[in-house]
């Protein structure tokens, strides 16, 4: 019998890792963090290693250097890395430090198959178990606190689709989901006093990147004042700092008057490593956008239907057209905009950066944005329901957007497509209807 040992930080991944694995004749062994994999593997030497990139007190790319140093022990273990990043660099980074093979997350069974009968030549057979979703008896809804990009822009010429910075609110399957605590989060704070009343209120926060625009309004959220809420944070960690380090580093007394660790709440910060994790039965998804810095969409997969958030995203194609590319990098732009439309692939709703209009992006290249000719191209490629142009461009006024909105519809209509165009707008509320499929 082949053995395997799974290394990696997340046991729910590993325990179900595990499961299909072992229905498919393999003996396996786990470890939750690089150094306990290392001694686990020079004792048991394994045929394969799983091992994730992303792991505290030991990375992936220190275990394969470490499992290689010991060639006399191991001469004929196999290593694949898995990750949730599809950088190319951290591909190469991890052949070189002597991975046989790099699996993006989340893992898809048949791609694993594959690739161990690739590896030691045997077949190993795998159908992804069905997946069950949770029922409720309210449908999922999902609102608008927070729509507009880069600063918050207050004033007459913006009241109809909003001024405050990212913010949405999601309620499924039991769960209240918020997706980026920009300067929306605080009127959504103080909705919530008002719903709960004297009751606790229990939500995750889900942060797509920790830019101020996505963060500046957490000191301001009322709910987490009250000894009574449990609030749970998740998101990447950034690109020099932590999660917690970044939250807590904006309200520290040179910028806010009361710290993080005043805020009477019980708040946990989890900094994500998978690519897939559940928040109560709700399921939700994680890629890794395009945008400077470490910048996440999510897809959330719940009873009635999936809502994907890709807020700060630049699609590719256009962004390297700019600059002459050579036929290998076209074809590269190229598929990792149709590896994001297949992440976001059939949503019910999909809310996506569409800060500028065709013109203004040629001055704005390489700024992390899209352009709404884009991302409404890459809707209907995506084959999702309905569309909100988001992340306005603060020297965008409502005639403005409204005029993008029109543009959208426009060529939603030359490419003969059924795509719903609209633009997010603070207050709007949208349901999804259950359906088959999600």
């Amino acid at each position: 019998m082949n053995t395997v040992l799974l290394i990696d930080d997340d046991r729910s991944f590993r325990d179900a890792l595990s499961h299909l694995l072992i229905d498919n004749g393999w003996n396996v062994l786990q470890a939750e963090d690089g150094e306990s994999g290392i001694q686990l593997a020079l004792e048991h030497r394994p045929d394969i290693v799983l091992c994730d990139l992303l792991m505290p007190r030991c990375n992936g790319f220190q275990v394969c250097r470490k499992l290689r140093a010991n060639k006399d022990r191991l001469p004929a273990t196999k290593i694949i890395v898995t990750t949730g990043s599809g950088y190319a660099t951290d591909k190469l980074n991890a052949l070189e430090a002597g991975a046989d093979e790099y699996l993006i997350k989340p893992v898809v069974p048949t791609e694993l198959t594959a690739m161990l009968a690739r590896i030691i030549g045997k077949k190993t057979p795998m159908t992804p178990s069905d997946t069950i979703l949770a029922t409720t008896t309210h449908p999922t809804r999902l609102k608008f606190w927070g729509v507009r990009g880069s600063i918050p822009t207050p004033g007459q010429d913006t009241i109809f689709y909003g001024g405050n910075t990212s913010c949405t609110e999601i309620r499924t399957d039991n769960q209240i989901i918020i997706l980026d605590a920009g300067t929306g989060i605080r009127p959504l704070g103080v909705s919530l006093n008002e719903e709960f009343g004297k009751e606790p209120i229990h939500l995750t926060l889900l942060i797509s990147h920790t830019h101020w625009d996505h963060i500046q309004g957490f000191p301001y959220f009322l709910p987490a004042y009250n000894p009574k809420n449990k609030i749970n944070i998740l998101g990447f960690e950034g690109a020099r700092k932590g999660l917690e380090n970044i939250l807590s580093a904006q309200m520290e007394s040179s910028y806010f008057p009361i710290s993080m660790l005043e805020m009477p709440s019980n708040i946990t910060i989890h900094e994500l490593k998978e690519m897939e994790f559940t928040i109560g039965p709700t399921r939700v998804e994680a890629q890794f956008l395009n945008h400077p810095g470490i910048c996440t969409g999510y897809r959330i997969i719940t009873s009635d239907g999936s809502i994907s958030y890709l807020t700060d995203v630049e699609l590719f194609q256009r962004m390297r057209a700019q600059k002459q590319p050579s036929t290998d990098e076209q074809n590269f732009a190229r598929e990792q905009d149709e590896r994001l439309a297949d992440f976001v692939r059939g949503s019910d709703v999909l809310i996506l950066d569409a800060q500028y209009d065709a013109a203004e992006y040629e001055t704005h290249v390489g700024w992390g944005h899209s352009c709404v000719d884009d991302s409404v191209a890459f809707a209907i490629a995506a084959e999702v329901k309905r569309l909100f142009l988001f992340h306005h461009d603060p020297d965008h006024n409502d005639e403005r957007i409204s005029r993008l909105v029109a543009r959208g519809r426009e060529l939603v209509a030359e490419k003969g497509s059924n795509l719903i165009v609209e633009a997010a707008r603070e207050g709007l509320e949208v349901f999804l209807e259950k359906t088959k499929n999600s």
